[in-house]
């Protein structure tokens, strides 16, 4: 396997050195929602000004709605008018990937939640972390565990898990970054690297034939034919922090390019929390004609990471630095090597564009533990999508087929952690095999001018293979194969060119993951795939001065995928099936401007907030009745008073808040205590050349809980939980040209 070398190592760092003398103020201009956890702040900012591609007129129902814009935290979130995208090198837009303004329109033809996040939104902030990235989305729930690793949820997916993440569909441009069995590592995401980011919910994620309870979020890059010539940053802050990155971009002829480094280290917060991390993400186009072009990916990764632990929870309320002994005296750590080259290739053909590619990764693992576990990921996979866009019987037409494959191997060896991360005797040995392929499509017909009827469907294959070549303790082979069908219904209403209204019926299905204990004898292979049937109703849209994303869901769910820790194995977890569950909730961003021209002609102040409400719980079942599920809060509020002045200027306080405790455990016997955290922020930014900001998270620095890990029942003395962030202050400069 591959292991970044120190050469590069030293590259990277040099790029720092270059990005601190060039750097930027890199400002968060964004007056925009982040919708995340319960109440989104929703901003309002001018539309992004990347170029448009020469894509030919496509046929349009007479209100077509599309003007309705996702925005930098969410739907319904405008820009800030500072925030004007560079338009690179090349007056031509890539047909492989779509400018930020094209994937705006293209997102609202869902008739469902989405969110669209612009890099105007995540650029301008210490960019360490995906809740950097999406924290301001509502209803994606990010709960950070420690540095820059966290759990992200949707809807409730892969809440329960202690590692890892799971139940949502990762994509890179479109690509899969997850293996192949559907775990993921937010390692990997690197917010320095993105132009937008998309985020379908549930089974809106059809369109890329992901079909999860979470559904998907699509991290794109930028091209040579939108990115600047040249970009440079650095951020520090407490604890450590520091992150350097530097970007090139260009065009010659048919050709172009774009390349993104990074370097990132953090002593932590807490004992034991150290980590390191290089990235490299770069792209390659070349178009043969305006109707067809080609475009080659490699990411390659490396990250280095102390582990401290979960801790009891009166230690992370009094002790919020400590980590856990037991971890510090096995030196617990997760080591990353990873490389993924991946070929995306677009072909327009009248009214129809064909997209097709193929990915592999190679990823290393050394994660000492409770055990030392060693293992290399193989994957590789390819996929296939049509759009037609048409006018059929003077109505208009819109369907999405495709087909998507990934199959992958994961070769782990398990030994004994004798103490200070040091492999001891051999004690399991697997090959995990994966293969997974799906057929999809998705049909918009507007029946109406501005009502589309949506309807599609999903057939996954999936295998799920585990071969035991470690025998002393028995043969715990086992091999499983599932076969879901998902179907799916909506409308659309566009009700003006403003403002739409919106509703579906579907269903969604996932597949176990590989995990320590997944296939513990052969009898376990019994583990179901977890389906749901969700039902959703929402709106979302945008004023001159007010701007809204709010939809409703409840999702009836079967075998829901538990990953429960226990007490005799601390860091792993059993996946089981539980009894039936309902996750139902609320997710609002709102955004609404006041005060205009207080202190100049063209300034405003915008007051954002983000709200999530989650009502997950049991549905009447014989062991757990009709208890809460663990390890997610009811309410999730974030929200922001924000001054913008049109020179670029903008400063204001957000408040994360919490107000009702939630539980750690199956049996709702301990609980996570409610917080309120007050942070602000202020930048410049004017969209190119030099900006910066500086940022306050924290201030009072308040003792809190950030994440659970569940069990079936706790006790005082269970150590399940990881302390929030103390006070800390961040701050940036960015240049560009």
């Amino acid at each position: 396997m591959l292991s970044l070398s120190l050469s590069f190592r030293r590259a990277l760092l040099a790029s720092a050195a270059i990005a601190v003398s060039t750097a930027t103020f890199g400002s968060y201009a964004l007056a925009q929602s982040r919708p995340n956890d319960p109440l989104p702040p929703v901003t309002v900012q001018a539309p992004d000004q990347a170029p448009r591609s020469a894509a030919r007129p496509k046929p349009r129902a007479a209100s077509s709605g599309h003007a309705v814009r996702a925005t930098s935290r969410g739907v319904g979130a405008a820009q800030p008018a500072a925030s004007v995208q560079p338009q690179g090198a090349g007056g031509v837009a890539s047909l492989t990937v779509p400018t930020t303004e094209q994937a705006r329109q293209d997102i609202q033809r869902t008739p469902g939640a989405v969110a669209l996040v612009p890099d105007t939104a995540f650029k301008n902030s210490p960019a360490n972390s995906i809740k950097d990235a999406l924290g301001w989305v509502p209803g994606v729930l990010i709960q950070q565990r420690w540095g820059p690793d966290a759990r992200i949820s949707i809807r409730g997916s892969g809440l329960s898990r202690a590692y890892g993440n799971r139940g949502i569909n990762p994509l890179m441009d479109g690509i899969p970054i997850s293996t192949a069995d559907g775990l993921f590592d937010l390692f990997e995401i690197d917010p320095t690297a993105y132009r937008y980011i998309e985020v379908y919910k549930g089974a809106n994620a059809l369109r890329y034939g992901a079909n999860s309870l979470g559904g998907a979020i699509n991290f794109v890059m930028p091209t040579g034919r939108n990115a600047p010539e040249f970009e440079a940053r650095v951020d520090g802050g407490s604890f450590g922090y520091l992150k350097s990155a530097t970007s090139v971009g260009g065009v010659a002829g048919p050709f172009d390019w774009y390349m993104t480094m990074s370097a990132q280290r953090e002593d932590g917060y807490r004992e034991h929390s150290k980590t390191d991390s290089e990235r490299l993400n770069a792209n390659f186009g070349y178009q043969f004609s305006p109707d067809a072009e080609t475009r080659f990916y490699l990411n390659v990764g490396r990250w280095r990471s102390e582990i401290p632990g979960e801790v009891t929870k009166d230690a992370a309320l009094n002790s919020p630095r400590a980590a856990n002994p037991v971890w510090v005296e096995q030196d617990q750590q997760r080591n990353i090597d990873s490389v993924r080259v991946a070929n995306k290739t677009t072909l327009r053909f009248d009214e129809t564009t064909v997209d097709f590619g193929a990915f592999a990764l190679e990823r290393h693992v050394m994660h000492p533990i409770y055990q030392w576990l060693d293992f290399h990921v193989h994957d590789y996979g390819g996929f296939a999508r049509a759009t037609d866009d048409r006018l059929i019987g003077g109505f208009r037409n819109r369907l999405i087929t495709g087909v998507n494959l990934q199959n992958g191997t994961i070769d782990i060896n398990q030994y004994w952690n004798v103490g200070a991360a040091t492999k001891g005797p051999l004690a399991a040995s697997y090959l995990w095999k994966s293969q997974n392929v799906s057929a999809y499509g998705e049909n918009s017909f507007f029946f109406l001018p501005s009502v589309a009827l949506v309807t599609g469907a999903q057939f996954l294959h999936a295998v799920r293979d585990q071969q035991d070549r470690y025998l002393a303790n028995g043969d715990q082979s086992g091999r499983r194969a599932y076969n879901p069908f998902s179907p799916k219904i909506g409308l659309l209403w566009d009700v003006d060119p403003s403002w739409q209204v919106y509703g579906n019926i579907s269903r969604s299905a996932e597949v176990p993951t590989y995990d320590v204990t997944t296939f513990a004898s052969p009898a376990s292979t019994d583990i179901n795939a977890q389906t749901a049937t969700t039902y959703e109703i929402g709106t979302r849209g945008r004023r001159p001065d007010l701007t809204w994303d709010v939809s409703l869901y409840r999702a009836d769910i079967r075998n829901e995928l538990q990953c429960l820790t226990s007490p005799s194995t601390p860091g792993a977890c059993t996946i089981r099936n539980a009894d039936r569950t309902v996750h139902q909730g609320v997710e609002a961003g709102l955004g609404v401007a006041f005060l205009k021209s207080t202190f100049a002609q063209e300034d405003r102040f915008w007051f954002n907030v983000a709200y999530t409400y989650s009502d997950f719980r049991f549905d009447g079942g014989a062991t757990w009745g009709n208890n809460r599920l663990p390890a997610v809060p009811a309410h999730w509020i974030r929200a922001e008073v924000l001054y913008k002045h049109a020179n670029g200027f903008y400063a204001g306080p957000n408040v994360e808040w919490m107000p009702q405790a939630f539980f750690a455990d199956n049996a709702n016997t301990l609980t996570v205590d409610p917080y309120a955290l007050l942070n602000f922020k202020l930048g410049y930014d004017r969209g190119t050349g030099w900006s910066g900001y500086i940022e306050g998270r924290n201030l009072f620095d308040k003792r809190y809980i950030s994440t659970a890990i569940a069990v079936e029942t706790a006790t005082a003395a269970s150590a399940l939980f990881n302390p929030g962030m103390g006070r800390a202050v961040y701050a940036g400069l960015r240049t560009r040209w």
